[in-house]
């Protein structure tokens, strides 16, 4: 059995106030190509499949359409809801979509029934878990000492009760300790969202979504595949891909990517305003119909300059200045600058201002609880 492993679309999601449904549809079309290319049997969807709980009538039209081609193409869809999407409106019709092989997670109630695909080496079960906090799990196993979102996971995870002689699929929406993150994903509180991956040692293979790069965590079977498109230009660097899944007999899992190519890549330009504003620059700098992050290195502000620029380059989406003054600005070089604080962190430090002292372990202990409170939602 072959899969296709995608997570955060963002249908309708804007990026420095360019729509990027244009970019998405071309994206999505790019997929459908390539899962008749490789005849995939399924592609799992981790989550983020919206940018807003409320998406807009375009991002649900988009979706749309590529759910009906896949199905139309005969392919099974498992797929579940992110941080960003409402589980209820991502959930309705699910029921009904079944007989055309979407299957659509539920709003989360306490138990996991899994989807049952079949091989010739046999059932597969594929067991979808949105996006979930430790509020969510708390109150269906009310006895349970669910301290964080570790043992929040792992509560959901044993309540699943996966059989160890079948061959076990999860798709989930997590952020799992030691993934890399990057600008565009949404942080929590100081890292109170980790969740330790061993909680998912019972699955063969773990389509994991939330974070934008694409990468392994811990072992080759529980990955991210990342966003199909870029959506900050701190991933710049990153080649965006779908991954496909081979699965064999019990045990046997291979794991392969096939690039993405966007309709209109990102790219950062670097200059005075006079170079970047010369048309023999502009033709042969091979960055025509990107998205542009212009760098201007002139000691003066250039009135209207982004204004100005945008009329030789389209696609400019941000435009900053450095020079003497931004660098004096910094409190420090890049490689010695400290990392970023946490609001536990930032918490504590304005306490010690205040008072002359440091908080003790049980005022620590209550603020951490009451930020974690106000994370989910629960005050």
């Amino acid at each position: 059995m072959k899969l296709m492993h995608l997570s955060d679309l963002h249908l309708g999601k804007r990026v420095n106030e360019f729509s990027m449904l244009e970019d998405q549809r071309y994206i999505l079309n790019q997929i459908l190509e390539l899962a008749r290319r490789e005849q995939v049997d399924g592609v799992l969807i981790a989550g983020d499949v919206y940018d807003k709980s409320v998406p807009s009538a375009e991002a649900v039209s988009l979706l749309d359409d590529f759910l009906v081609a896949l199905a139309e193409d005969g392919r099974q869809v498992l797929l579940i809801s992110g941080n960003h999407d409402s589980p209820e409106r991502m959930a309705f019709g699910g029921r009904l979509m079944r007989s055309s092989g979407i299957h659509i997670a539920p709003v989360y109630n306490g138990r996991v029934e899994p989807v049952c695909l079949e091989d010739q080496y046999g059932p597969v079960r594929v067991y979808l878990l949105p996006f979930v906090k430790p509020a969510h799990i708390r109150r269906y196993f009310p006895d349970a000492a669910i301290e964080c979102y570790t043992d929040a996971l792992r509560i959901a995870v044993e309540a699943m009760n996966p059989d160890p002689g079948l061959r076990n699929l999860l798709v989930t929406h997590q952020f799992v300790t030691g993934a890399a993150r990057c600008d565009s994903e949404e942080l929590s509180l100081g890292g109170s969202d980790n969740v330790d991956g061993a909680v998912f040692d019972p699955f063969d293979y773990v389509a994991l979504g939330h974070i934008h790069s694409p990468q392994r965590v811990g072992r080759e079977t529980m990955r991210y595949c990342g966003t199909p498109l870029k959506y900050s230009f701190s991933e710049i660097g990153q080649k965006k891909s779908a991954t496909l899944i081979q699965l064999g007999p019990k045990g046997q899992v291979e794991v392969s990517t096939r690039p993405l190519v966007p309709l209109r890549d990102m790219a950062q330009l670097r200059g005075s305003y006079q170079q970047l504003a010369l048309r023999e620059f502009y033709e042969g700098c091979g960055h025509r119909q990107d998205y542009l992050h212009l760098v201007l290195t002139d000691e003066e502000d250039v009135p209207d300059a982004a204004a100005k620029l945008r009329v030789i380059y389209p696609w400019l989406m941000k435009l900053s200045y450095d020079n003497q003054r931004t660098r004096a600005g910094m409190a420090l070089p890049a490689e010695q600058a400290a990392p970023p604080q946490s609001p536990l962190e930032l918490l504590e430090e304005f306490y010690r201002l205040q008072n002359g002292q440091s908080m003790s372990d049980q005022q620590r202990q209550l603020a951490r609880q009451m930020m974690e409170k106000i994370w989910e939602g629960e005050v």
